[in-house]
C-alpha cells in the first residue's frame, strides 16, 4: 500500500466519526421536532382558534390592497424602480461572485436600509450569495413599506396596515431561515448539528413553559429570582386583600416627611420595574430622599379573581389610600401612578374629584394615557372584532398571561422574538442572563372584565377623554381632576406616545400640571436614576401650548434624571419632617417584602 493510500485512509477515518456524530445529533432533532410537534398538535386540538383571524387583519389588508391599485400610475412607477434596484443588486453580486471587485464596487446600488444586528456576521457583507440575499431583502422589504406609507387610506388603517407588514416582513428575514443564514450553517458545521439538538430542547422547555404555546425566552429564567436578585429594598406587607398586597417601606432617614406617597404600579407588568436592583430602584431612591413609601404589589389574577371590575380595582386602590394614612397618622397624602395603573388612578382622581373627597394632595403620572384618541401601537390591535376574540380567550375568568406577553412583543418582533429564535433555537445559545428581561417575561394575567373594560372604554371609545366614562354608575371626566399634577411623558414611547400623554396632561384643565419630557422610552426614560448620568428631561413653565411639538420649542433641556426635579416638586407637597415610621406600627406585618404575589409566575401556577 503506497503512503498516499494510507494518508487518504486516515483522512477518511477522520471523517467517518464526524459524519456520525452529526447524524446522530440530526436523528435527536428529528426526534425532539416530532415531540414538539405533538405538543403543538395537542394544544390547538385542546384549544382550537374560534376564529381564523383575531387580529382582523384580512380586511385592512385587503383596504390596502385596494388603496395601492387605485393609483395604478405611482404602482407602475414605484415597481419600475424596484426591479431596476434588484438589477443593479444582481450584478453586483454577480461580478463579485466571479472575482470581478473593483466593477462589482463600480455598479450604482440605491440606498438601502441598516441591516442591523440580524446581520451582523461577516459573510453578510463579504460572502456575495449571503450578500445578495440580504440586500434583496433589505430592499423589497423598504419598498413594501413606502408603498403602505404612501397608501390613501384613513389613517388608523394605514397605521394598522404598517403595523401587520412590518411583522410580516419581520417574519420573512433571512436570518430566520437556517440554510439562509451563514452563522447559523457555520455553527452546525463546526458543532456538528449539536447546536439544533440544544435550540430544540430550549424550543421545547418554551412551549411547556407557555402551556402549549411557545414562550420564546429573552434570558435566563433560573439566573433570577424576585425578593433574591431584584425587589429588594427592605419593607413589609402590612395588608392585603384578593386583589393587591400593600407594601410599605423601611425608612432610610431618621427623619421623613409627613405625607406619605402611594405609588400605584400597573398590573399588566409587575410592580419591581421600579425595584428592579439597588442601582436602578426609583423606590430605593424615593426612601432614602425621606420619603415614606408604599406600593401596591397586585395579584398575578386566575378565576379567582373572575368578577373584579374596573370599579373594584379603584375601590382597592381607595382602601390602600386608607390603610396608608392610618399607618401613618395621616389625613392626606401624595400618589403616584404608571401606565395603566396611572389611568386607574386618574378615574380614581376624577370620582375622588366629584365626591369633594380630598385624601389626595397631589398626583403624579408616569407615561400614563387619559386621552387614548392616539393610544399607541397598542391600539393597533384592539377593534370591536379583537376584543370579541379576546372575550373568547377570557372564558375561564382572565387572559392568559402568555397572551399578554405575546402582544407585547408583536410591538418590537424583531428584537424581541426573531433575534431569540435565532440566538435560541438555531445556535443554541442560552440568552444572556439580563434583569430587565427577566421582569419582561415575568407575564401577569389580566382579570376577564377589567381587561374588556379597559379596551372598549379606553383604545376603542375613549370614553374619558370626552366625559362619557361610567364607573359604577357615575359618569367621570378628566376635568374632574382637580390638584396638583407632575406629568412624565417619555420620548420614545411605543407605548405611551409622548403627545397623547401631553394631550391628556392639557385636558386635565382643573389640576395645575407640571408637564415633564423625558429622554428614552417607557422603561428607560422613567427608570433613569440620577446616578446614571444618562438622558435628559424638558420641562416648561405649563401646558398652555396646543401641541407637544409647540410645547418643546418654549421648554428648557436638562441633562441627566429628572426625579431630581420631581423631588423638589413632591417635597413642597409633603409636609413637615416628622420621625421615621416602622412598617406595620398599626396594621402589623403580615410578610417581609416583595410579599408573595408579586412572585406568582404563570408558569408556576
Amino acid at each position: 500500500m503506497s503512503d498516499k493510500t494510507s494518508q487518504n485512509d486516515g483522512k477518511s477515518a477522520d471523517v467517518m466519526p464526524d459524519l456520525q456524530e452529526f447524524g446522530e445529533n440530526i436523528a435527536r432533532v428529528i426526534e425532539t421536532g416530532q415531540v414538539i410537534w405533538q405538543k403543538i398538535m395537542e394544544n390547538a386540538a385542546a384549544k382550537p382558534p374560534a376564529d381564523p383571524d383575531p387580529l382582523h387583519a384580512a380586511p385592512v389588508m385587503n383596504e390596502l390592497v385596494t388603496a395601492i391599485c387605485a393609483n395604478p400610475e405611482r404602482l407602475a412607477e414605484q415597481t419600475l424602480q424596484f426591479w431596476q434596484a434588484q438589477n443593479a443588486i444582481w450584478q453586483h453580486a454577480t461580478l463579485k461572485f466571479s472575482g470581478n471587485t473593483k466593477a462589482a464596487e463600480a455598479v450604482d446600488i440605491p440606498p438601502l436600509p441598516a441591516g442591523g444586528k440580524r446581520f451582523a456576521d461577516s459573510d453578510w457583507s463579504e460572502n456575495a450569495v449571503f450578500e445578495y440575499i440580504k440586500q434583496a431583502y433589505l430592499l423589497t422589504s423598504d419598498w413594501v413599506q413606502d408603498m403602505v406609507s404612501h397608501a390613501q387610506m384613513p389613517e388608523k388603517d394605514r397605521k394598522r396596515a404598517a403595523f401587520y407588514t412590518r411583522n410580516f416582513l419581520e417574519a420573512l428575514n433571512p436570518a430566520n431561515v437556517p440554510f439562509l443564514n451563514p452563522e447559523v450553517l457555520k455553527t452546525t458545521q463546526a458543532e456538528k448539528g449539536e447546536n439544533l439538538v440544544r435550540g430544540l430542547q430550549m424550543m421545547l422547555e418554551d412551549i411547556e413553559r407557555g402551556k402549549g404555546q411557545l414562550l420564546v425566552r429573552q434570558t435566563d429564567m433560573d439566573a433570577f429570582q424576585v425578593g433574591r436578585d431584584m425587589a429588594l429594598t427592605k419593607g413589609a406587607v402590612i395588608w392585603q386583600n384578593t386583589i393587591l398586597q400593600l407594601i410599605q417601606y423601611a425608612p432610610a432617614t431618621k427623619e421623613v416627611h409627613a405625607k406619605p406617597l402611594l405609588v400605584v404600579p400597573p398590573w399588566i407588568n409587575k410592580y419591581y420595574i421600579l425595584d428592579l436592583n439597588p442601582k436602578k430602584s426609583l423606590i430605593k431612591w424615593l426612601v432614602e430622599q425621606g420619603y415614606t413609601v408604599f406600593v401596591i404589589s397586585w395579584v398575578n389574577p386566575d378565576a379567582t379573581q373572575r368578577d373584579e371590575t374596573w370599579g373594584s380595582y379603584m375601590d382597592a386602590v381607595s382602601e390602600a389610600i386608607d390603610v396608608a394614612l392610618v399607618e401613618t397618622g395621616q389625613s392626606r397624602l401624595n400618589l403616584a401612578s404608571y401606565c395603566i395603573g396611572g389611568t386607574l388612578a386618574a378615574t380614581l382622581l376624577a370620582r375622588m374629584g366629584r365626591r369633594g373627597d380630598k385624601r389626595v394632595s397631589s398626583a403624579t403620572f408616569f407615561t400614563a394615557l387619559t386621552d387614548f384618541e392616539d393610544g399607541g401601537e397598542l391600539q393597533l390591535m384592539v377593534d370591536e372584532h379583537i376584543l370579541a376574540a379576546l372575550d373568547n380567550q377570557m372564558a375561564d375568568g382572565y387572559l392568559p398571561a402568555q397572551t399578554m406577553a405575546g402582544a407585547f412583543n408583536m410591538l418590537r418582533a424583531n428584537d424581541l422574538v426573531w433575534s431569540y429564535v435565532v440566538n435560541n433555537y438555531l445556535l443554541g445559545k442560552q440568552p444572556f442572563p439580563f434583569d430587565l428581561l427577566y421582569w419582561n417575561a415575568d407575564s401577569t394575567a389580566m382579570p376577564a372584565k377589567v381587561h374588556h373594560y379597559y379596551l372598549k372604554n379606553f383604545y376603542c371609545e375613549n370614553r374619558f377623554a370626552d366625559g362619557t366614562l361610567e364607573v359604577d354608575g357615575q359618569t367621570l371626566s378628566i376635568q374632574d381632576i382637580a390638584l396638583p399634577v407632575y406629568h412624565v411623558a417619555t420620548k420614545e414611547d411605543h407605548i405611551a406616545p409622548a403627545p397623547s400623554v401631553y394631550r391628556g396632561a392639557r385636558e386635565m384643565t382643573r389640576a395645575k400640571v407640571r408637564f415633564v419630557l423625558s429622554g428614552s422610552g417607557h422603561i428607560a426614560g422613567v427608570v433613569n436614576p440620577p446616578a446614571a448620568g444618562k438622558y435628559q428631561y424638558w420641562s416648561g413653565p405649563d401646558v398652555t401650548p396646543d401641541s407637544l411639538e409647540d410645547w418643546q420649542q418654549e421648554a428648557g433641556e436638562t441633562p441627566g434624571s429628572w426625579w431630581p426635579d420631581w423631588d423638589k416638586w413632591l417635597k413642597r407637597r409633603s409636609g413637615k419632617r416628622v420621625a421615621a415610621r416602622k412598617p406595620g406600627a398599626h396594621h402589623g406585618v403580615i410578610e417581609p417584602a416583595p410579599g408573595s404575589y408579586v412572585k406568582k409566575r404563570f408558569d408556576e401556577a
